[in-house]
């Protein structure tokens, strides 16, 4: 099955957050709300400079994404 790079999510029982999920490598949830990000993968020491680099071009990415969809509703 194929999905898109990014996916928004909500739940009931957080009725403020925002979530927008990476399903691409590295996979990871991020609540807007709060800005808190949870990492789906397992990194190794190694991985922390460039996932540092990664991860600031995805948030932004994310959070580019959730405008653009929330732009499209007011169309």
């Amino acid at each position: 099955m194929e999905f898109p790079k990014f996916l928004l999510g909500d739940n009931t029982d957080f009725p403020d957050a925002i979530f927008v999920i990476h399903t691409e490598y590295p996979r990871f949830i991020i609540n807007l709300e709060n800005d808190d990000v949870e990492w789906l993968e397992d990194f190794d020491k190694g991985d922390e400079k460039e996932l540092a680099t990664e991860a600031e071009i995805l948030i932004t990415q994310a959070n580019e994404f959730y405008d653009r969809e929330v732009s499209r509703y007011d169309d």
